[in-house]
């Protein structure tokens, strides 16, 4: 039996993926939905890597190229096709996309963007989940992550929960994450959120959507812990779309910016500013691929961190807009280090500040942990030197506007939000 060599491909947009209808014009499995999926070898017959094929076939057949990032190539598998005779050799790729508007050519009669456990339901190509199950986020997605921010991560752990009670519902033990768990599937659920939430304990947001989900649920059941997954992913992709388009109403043409936050991002493309300033951002240089971005459709001017404050003036900001890891109880902001001098150089410029972030970012309790860095990235001599590299910073509420889904919030209203989200934490009681 020949073999030959196929990617599938997932398009992600909002904790949904795209799924295809396979048309006439294609040779096999005719009006079952697959992901992007095509020939490894081109159509003249040369061999092309399978990331190369990919991202040709993304282009194909939905015109989106320009608006994917590559997240993941997973682990090829085999699938047996005696009525066609042949084995395919499935290389699965998940690409996030920015855009979610498909222009299809005649392989496809129909779109959907879905959530995954859909691909369950659905008349699919052979093995379609399989090729999703290779891919998908995992608990160590959450944990071992290092290049995107808390809210992005927020949305991959609902994902897993999401995948994991649609499977236990299901009766898809095979593909379990929580296969080698004791007890029943609540318990079982129940166990993997706890350990989800407690991958990455500084990233308050994660904790607070799965506690949106986990508390949701009522008769504990995992199509009752799917549904409130998904609701709550709902909510989450939402609230973040939301807070940024609150935000851009505020903002003036002159913004300034420090490190990496997606929300913020998505500020800037709503309000398109005729220039933005941005503080590198060191030592992870986050602000350095910030500035890239932006200069796509703006004039950007990049900065260091130390002269960022002086820069607020004689640049002649307007606004200084920045995200945040955590909002504290009594309206202080918990970001990257630098945004508190920067914060308080807006001040005395005159220059407004935001903190804009989704109202799941505003902590519970008042406790912070202090988070340091390698020692080494300040000081790597030989002198007895103490150091101090801390990750974030604290500023203060009088320094700073928040600006949520829910718009300004007044330090009371921030209170009560923390309250409602504490009484939601309480779900693990039931554990």
């Amino acid at each position: 039996m020949e073999t030959r060599p196929v990617v599938t491909c997932f398009l992600r947009s909002e904790g949904e993926v795209l799924l295809l209808r396979r048309s006439d014009a294609v040779g096999s499995y005719r009006g079952q939905w697959s992901g992007v999926a095509g020939h490894v070898a081109d159509d003249a017959g040369r061999d092309r890597d399978p990331e190369t094929a990919a991202r040709a076939e993304v282009d194909e057949e939905t015109g989106l190229a320009d608006a994917v990032t590559l997240v993941r190539q997973g682990d090829s598998f085999q699938v047996a096709d005696t009525d066609h005779g042949v084995r395919w050799q499935v290389h699965p790729f998940l690409f996030d996309c920015e855009a979610r508007t498909v222009e299809t050519n005649e392989e496809s009669t129909e779109t959907a963007w879905v959530h995954p456990p859909e691909i369950l339901t659905r008349e699919t190509v052979p093995r379609l989940w399989t090729s999703w199950d290779r891919i998908r986020p995992r608990v160590a997605t959450v944990r071992e992550d290092r290049t995107h921010g808390s809210a992005w991560l927020s949305l991959r752990a609902l994902e897993v929960l999401r995948d994991e009670a649609a499977l236990a519902d299901a009766g898809r033990s095979d593909d379990l994450e929580t296969a080698e768990r004791d007890g029943d599937d609540w318990e079982a659920l129940a166990a993997l959120a706890a350990e989800i939430r407690e991958a990455r304990p500084s990233m308050v947001v994660i904790a607070n959507r799965l506690d949106r989900a986990m508390a949701a649920v009522t008769d504990e059941s995992p199509a009752a812990v799917e549904r409130a997954a998904t609701e709550a992913l709902n909510h989450a992709v939402t609230a973040d779309r939301v807070a940024a388009a609150v935000a851009a109403e505020h903002v003036g043409d002159r913004i300034a910016t420090l490190s990496r936050s997606g929300t913020v991002r998505a500020v800037a493309a709503a309000a398109a500013p005729e220039a933005v300033l941005v503080a590198e951002s060191r030592p992870g240089g986050e602000g350095v691929g910030v500035a890239e971005t932006l200069a796509e459709s703006t004039a950007v001017t990049l900065t260091t961190d130390a002269a960022f404050g002086h820069e607020l003036d004689a640049w002649s900001a307007d606004t200084l807009v920045v995200g945040a890891d955590r909002i504290l109880p009594d309206g202080c902001v918990v970001n990257k280090v630098g945004t508190r001098s920067a914060a308080l150089s807006a001040a005395a410029a005159d220059v407004d500040c935001y903190a804009v972030c989704a109202t799941d970012k505003i902590a519970p309790r008042a406790a912070w942990d202090r988070e340091e860095r390698d020692a080494q990235e300040v000081y790597a001599g030989a002198a007895d030197i103490a150091v101090s590299n801390p990750t974030f910073d604290i500023t203060p509420a009088s320094a700073v506007t928040v600006v949520t889904e829910r718009g300004v919030l007044e330090t009371d209203e921030i209170g009560g939000i923390a309250d409602a989200h504490r009484d939601r934490s309480e779900w693990t009681e039931r554990r």
